[in-house]
C-alpha cells in the first residue's frame, strides 16, 4: 500500500510517503506557517524522489489538530482535493498521535501549545488515547502531568522544552493506523478544541 500524507498543524511542515517497506519524508521545522505556499511543492519533490505519480497513492493522510487553524484548513482541503480526484481513501491523525507516536514511553501526556498558558492535552497509554482532547491553562495541565511517565510537546517554551521528534511521529503514526483509512472523505473534519481567534473576538 502507497500512503502519502502531511502534517500542516503548527509551525512546521512534514511530508511523507510511505511505499510498502521504504519510506520517504521532508520535515522542516519551521516554515512560518507559510504551507499554502511551499507544501504542494515540497508534495511533488517527495512525490519526484519515490518515483510515484499522485495517482499512484492508495490513502491520502492529513493531521487535522488540534493546533494551527489556518494550517489545519490548508492540510485537509489538499488531502481532499488529492482524494476526490484519484478517488482513493484518506486517514485523519490528530497532533496528539503525532506525539504519542514519537516516544517509547507507555504512558505519556501529548501537550500542544495553545498560547496564552494554555495547551490542548491528551492522555496516551501503549499508543492509545486515554483521554479526549481537552484545552486547559498551565495549572491545571502541571497537576494532570504528575499522572504521566512522559510529557510530549512538540515546540519548546518558557514552561516546557520540545523533547519530540515530530517527523518520526508523524511516519509511525501513518505506518501503524493505515488499516483505517476510509473511503469516506468528508470524514476529514478539523480537530477544534477551542474558537479561533477571530470567533472569540465576535
Amino acid at each position: 500500500m502507497k500512503c502519502l500524507g502531511i502534517d500542516t498543524s503548527g509551525s512546521h511542515l512534514t511530508v511523507a510517503i510511505i511505499n510498502e517497506d521504504k519510506t520517504y519524508s521532508k520535515h522542516l521545522p519551521n516554515c512560518n506557517l507559510q504551507h499554502s505556499v511551499i507544501a504542494m511543492q515540497e508534495v511533488e519533490d517527495l512525490l519526484l524522489l519515490a518515483n510515484l505519480d499522485i495517482f499512484d497513492i492508495d490513502v491520502f493522510a492529513c493531521v487535522v489538530g488540534p493546533g494551527s487553524f489556518t494550517g489545519i484548513r490548508i492540510g485537509i482541503s489538499m488531502v481532499k482535493a488529492f482524494a476526490f480526484a484519484c478517488g482513493k481513501k484518506v486517514l485523519s491523525l490528530t497532533s496528539f498521535d503525532v506525539l504519542a507516536y514519537s516516544s517509547d514511553s507507555s504512558k505519556n501526556l501529548a501537550l500542544i501549545d495553545a498560547k496564552h498558558d494554555n495547551y490542548y492535552i491528551c492522555g496516551y497509554e501503549n499508543l492509545k488515547p486515554i483521554t479526549s482532547g481537552e484545552f486547559y491553562g498551565l495549572e491545571k495541565v502541571k497537576e494532570i502531568s504528575k499522572e504521566y511517565e512522559n510529557l510530549l510537546i512538540s515546540s519548546t517554551n518558557e514552561d516546557f522544552t520540545s523533547n519530540c521528534n515530530l517527523e518520526k511521529g508523524f511516519i509511525n503514526a501513518l505506518k501503524n493506523n493505515l488499516d483505517k483509512a476510509t473511503s469516506d472523505r468528508e470524514s476529514l473534519i478539523a480537530l477544534y478544541l477551542k474558537k479561533s481567534q477571530a470567533e472569540e473576538n465576535k
